[in-house]
């Protein structure tokens, strides 16, 4: 794909939303001719940014996905920049904003063997949309746990009303004349400013375009807050009986061996052993059986590993028992938080209780290191709640047009 030659119709005659502020102007771009050191800049300032919404996350998905989805990012730049010329190459210091979007029918005839259908939430209500809308969601939100608007929360108003417009003024041009049915942003933190400024935006261009507006709660995300570095002061916190199960599981595998936490240097070598344990735990409802999706999800895993390397957010850990692996994580660390991902146990070990152990010694690892955020991320499994994790809300931005 290549960028279309000209930006979004709206941005050829309308004024800016304040007559102070720069006028921005917002090109529908694909992902590849986004700069990669812009949209690091952004990221790096952005309030709510999360691994997820790293370039290198969105560059594997689409190295692996990219059959099941179409681009429709879009990028805002100020008026008058050498970018924001019809066709120009976006240049990085050019870029105000990077707001990831791409667009498919809710329910593709596929998804069942990409694995690309969306993880029903924890027991919430959901408005429903048919299967056969066609839909603009944030980028790669299939895999992805949270998704935001990279750029300055104090350009987010301005930026949500560009990209209001620019959805308001027809479908991209490189993917034939069929508009959206259905603007369906999920993964937003009930914290993140975009939240806030994508549902103003939208709610003021409503009657005017015949839209009904939405806001939902999609799921929540269970979050522990690492007061201390003290592993003992820690488990001080916990539910007395949680507390004490812990502490007994511990011991019964202290008692078969040494244990040993350690982190994987590079991630690129673990591919493997990380998808052999967490198939022998989930066999055919894991991630990587020998199908279409796990192929798909091998490919994602393994760009993933290369783009970051060893000095990247994805980290991956082994735990030993009298040096044999029972349990394996993966997961992104920022410096302060470290949101888990996924892992693997050996059911052979059942008897040493890999996942609690597993993730007691990965926990006192991170709070060495400093960490003092562990996000369980989506989902209410009861186990999160065991280390005293605490319910964060997730919220679905949901724009349909009104029949007639």
């Amino acid at each position: 794909m290549t960028a279309p030659s000209l930006p979004c119709p709206d941005d050829l005659t309308d004024a800016a939303p304040d007559p102070g502020a720069p006028r921005l102007v917002t090109r529908r771009v694909a992902f590849g001719d986004i700069p990669r050191e812009g949209w690091e800049r952004l990221f790096s300032i952005s309030a709510r940014a999360t691994p997820f919404s790293s370039w290198t996350f969105h560059r594997a998905w689409w190295d692996a996905y990219a059959g099941t989805a179409h681009e429709e990012y879009m990028v805002c730049l100020r008026a008058g920049s050498p970018s924001a010329a019809a066709g120009a190459p976006l240049l990085p210091d050019d870029l105000v904003a990077v707001v990831p979007l791409m667009h498919r029918h809710e329910v593709e005839p596929d998804d069942a063997l990409t694995r690309t259908v969306m993880r029903p939430p924890s027991a919430l209500p959901a408005t429903t949309v048919p299967g056969i809308a066609k839909a603009v969601f944030f980028g790669a939100s299939y895999h992805a746990d949270y998704a935001t608007i990279l750029c300055d929360a104090a350009d987010l108003p301005d930026v949500a009303a560009r990209v209001v417009a620019c959805l308001a003024s027809g479908p991209d041009p490189s993917h034939g004349p069929l508009d959206w049915d259905v603007v369906d942003l999920r993964r937003l933190r009930h914290d993140d400013p975009a939240l806030d400024a994508l549902e103003s935006a939208f709610r003021a261009a409503a009657d005017t375009h015949g839209w009904t507006v939405v806001s939902e709660q999609e799921d929540v995300a269970p979050v522990l807050t690492l007061r201390t570095g003290d592993w003992d002061a820690y488990l001080e916190t916990l539910d007395g009986k949680d507390r004490h199960e812990i502490r007994r599981k511990v011991r019964r595998a202290e008692a078969a061996g040494p244990i040993r936490f350690e982190p994987i240097a590079d991630p690129r070598t673990f591919i493997e052993p990380f998808i052999a344990i967490h198939q022998a735990r989930w066999g055919e409802e894991g991630l990587f059986p020998d199908t279409e999706g796990g192929r798909r999800s091998r490919l994602f895993l393994e760009r993933l590993a290369d783009l970051e390397g060893p000095d990247g957010a994805l980290r991956f850990g082994r735990l030993t028992v009298d040096g044999r692996m029972i349990f394996a994580s993966a997961a992104f660390h920022d410096g302060t938080s470290v949101y888990y991902y996924n892992a693997g146990q050996d059911p052979e070990a059942r008897a040493l209780s890999p996942g609690v152990v597993g993730v007691a010694a990965y926990l006192q690892e991170q709070m060495k290191a400093g960490a003092r955020v562990f996000d369980f991320l989506r989902g209410n499994e009861p186990y999160k709640y065991t280390w005293g994790a605490v319910d964060r809300p997730i919220y679905r931005l949901l724009v349909v047009r009104r029949a007639g």
